[in-house]
């Protein structure tokens, strides 16, 4: 499966071709993109065929294959975006995109785990964002093709139907393990943090960081039932005596710091898949393992596709690189 950068001309020639597209690029490039049948988001951010890179001129473009014929392009906002495991295929999948910030991103991120239907049919996407110099500056943005409609806070959602004789599985990879260190959990569900309680004691989160001189490169890590979840530390606020986070903490879900990691790069390298990658349809990796695998110009085990501010594989993640291969059957 072809997944690479295009110049705009070679992208509109795709879709005025009919083909199905997945787009992540400058949003000033994607509205240079005539309507048809695709769905983008904002990044200059990619893992490309000749490694990690930065731009603003090109788009990372993600085609369907030609068996995949029926499909439908939907937009959720904040209170409709329940109901997007609902609508997927019975026999395919979905790829969602969601802007970064926004009160879709917030309600996804605290609440899908209790959507109907949740994790019944396979949901892939990724959190669209912005140059980090840009922070604060611009919005992200996500586009739906059919109308080419901006959005800064809503999702879009390309629901797919596959053939009978075909399968799609979502695999994430992530290196980071529990250590022994102390227990943690916390008082509500949020994307901040005033209170943990450590090892069963009360504790203003901030100072605990601040106290133990934690790297916080590192994310706190829960075990789902055998699958590691990474939750990302933002910033810490000396000031508000507050801790942020990339990806809500969830009350009374027990979370541990990740082991450290002595060579970043080599142990995301090395859990690369080593096959099959030519069924990987779409796959998306943290800005977070981008800056600290300093990954800019690296090779990642020959996946390509785009640097987000936030991978889903059914729900929100961090610091992991999400896949979905498409196998028959």
């Amino acid at each position: 499966m072809q997944n690479k950068l295009y110049s705009i001309s070679e992208v509109a020639e795709k879709v005025k071709a009919g083909k199905i597209l997945l787009l992540a690029g400058d949003e000033g490039m994607l509205s240079q993109i005539p309507s048809g049948k695709w769905i983008g988001g904002t990044i200059p951010y990619f893992m490309s065929e000749n490694g990690g890179i930065i731009t603003k001129d090109k788009i990372f473009v993600t085609e369907l294959p030609d068996y995949i014929t029926e499909i439908s392009i939907k937009k959720y906002n904040e209170s409709a975006v329940k109901e997007v495991y609902k609508d997927g295929q019975d026999f395919g999948f979905s790829i969602i995109i969601i802007p970064a910030s926004g009160k879709v991103h917030l309600s996804f991120a605290l609440n899908a785990p209790h959507y109907e239907g949740f994790a019944t049919r396979p949901l892939i996407g990724w959190i669209s964002g912005v140059h980090l110099n840009d922070l604060g500056k611009i919005n992200p943005a996500v586009f739906s093709g059919q109308t080419k409609e901006k959005l800064t806070d809503a999702a879009v959602v390309l629901h797919a139907k596959l053939p009978k004789n075909k399968i799609a599985e979502l695999s994430i990879i992530n290196i980071f393990s529990q250590s022994d260190s102390d227990t943690i959990k916390f008082t509500e569900n949020s994307f901040s943090a005033k209170e943990a309680i450590v090892n069963g004691k009360l504790v203003n989160f901030a100072e605990y960081v601040t106290d133990k001189k934690i790297d916080t490169r590192l994310p706190l890590v829960a075990n789902y039932s055998g699958a590691m979840i990474n939750i990302s530390f933002q910033s810490v606020d000396a000031d508000k005596k507050m801790v942020n986070f990339y990806a809500p903490v969830f009350k009374e879900v027990e979370y541990r710091l990740a082991s450290p990691v002595s060579d970043y790069i080599t142990s995301f390298l090395s859990e690369m898949p080593k096959t099959g990658k030519e069924n990987i349809l779409f796959s998306c990796n943290c800005i977070l393992n981008f800056l600290y695998s300093e990954l800019e110009g690296k090779i990642t085990g020959g996946i390509t596709g785009p640097i987000t501010f936030g991978e889903i594989a059914y729900q929100l993640l961090n610091q992991t690189m999400t896949n979905i291969t498409i196998t028959d059957i």
